[in-house]
């Protein structure tokens, strides 16, 4: 509770589906690339490319949405 006795909002996650979520190996297989660790040089070389919804960090996995992969290339192919 805060001073003026009103309860605290807490932050609150957005809901994700997990069947959305996609890891690099996927994300390399939408993309065409062979190898997963190339899906950073795609981030590097599309600045409007998604990033990943869940980062822990160097050398741990990454998570992407997988609608936000499929729109991004559907743009990418008109």
């Amino acid at each position: 509770m805060n001073v003026e006795g009103v309860p605290r909002l807490r932050p609150v996650a957005p809901m994700v589906n997990t069947d959305d979520l996609a890891d690099a190996r996927e994300v390399a297989a939408l993309l065409g690339l062979s190898h997963p660790n190339s899906v950073s040089l795609y981030q590097r070389r599309y600045p409007d490319m998604p990033r990943p919804v869940v980062d822990l960090g160097r050398g741990r996995p990454r998570l992407w949405l997988r609608p936000d992969i499929d729109a991004w290339l559907d743009r990418r192919r008109r």
